[in-house]
């Protein structure tokens, strides 16, 4: 039986795919590797989840939304969250309201450093590959075979540091990107991850992370 991991897929599709969904590139692989290379399959598999509608309305301003908090650990661990949505009419649906409580909560478990890829400093990076590639040379691995190593260990980086790459706690076969993805589908808006804290106590210090566009106040 051939599996999702044994499927070849030409980087070609990935990019024809990304081309007519809007969908991130990694969602685009994994589709297409779900649906064995069939690129009709793969954008059912994109519209399932909301990937495509969702990045269709990615580029829609988000100027409502909630706060939402969680309290874990009896008293413990606590978490702030912002989610934006475009309408407070949605910002009051039972849908949204969930979803702003699985992302608290999320956060509450998963600890993660920053909201997505792009919040992801050039500093933080570098640091990370001078790390990876010190451990891959003393491997004694040619160079091009450490770069390719490089990328796969930035992978699981972004996946285990950016809330929107890593799996959702109550079903690890999405990412949180997806959950949102699903929700957009849902209701119709673009919904939005602006900013989140995280504290804990007794711990020296605590994670506080915001999306760019937060850096710009809402008019």
């Amino acid at each position: 039986m051939t599996t999702e991991a044994a499927v070849k897929i030409d980087a070609k599709q990935v990019k024809e795919l990304r081309e007519k969904s809007g969908a991130p590139m990694g969602d685009c692989l994994k589709a297409l590797q779900e649906a064995k290379g069939e690129m009709e399959a793969a954008f059912v598999v994109l519209r399932k989840r909301g990937m495509a509608t969702a990045a269709k309305k990615a580029s829609r301003t988000t100027n409502e939304g909630a706060v939402g908090t969680y309290i874990h650990a009896g008293g413990k661990i606590g978490v702030l969250v912002e989610l934006d949505c475009e309408s407070d009419f949605v910002a009051r649906t039972d849908d949204f309201q969930e979803l702003l409580r699985d992302v608290a909560m999320h956060i509450a478990a998963a600890d993660p450093r920053f909201i997505g890829r792009d919040e992801v400093t050039a500093a933080d990076i570098e640091r990370e590959k001078d790390v990876y590639r010190a451990q891959a040379a003393a491997t004694g691995k040619p160079p091009a075979v450490i770069e390719k190593i490089l990328e796969g260990k930035l992978g699981k980086f972004y996946e285990e540091f950016c809330l929107l790459d890593q799996p959702f706690i109550k079903d690890q076969t999405q990412t949180i990107a997806q959950i949102v993805a699903a929700k957009v589908a849902k209701l119709g808006e673009n919904i939005t991850v602006r900013r989140f804290a995280r504290f804990k106590v007794g711990a020296a210090e605590w994670t506080v992370a915001q999306t760019k566009a937060a850096e710009t106040p809402q008019g």
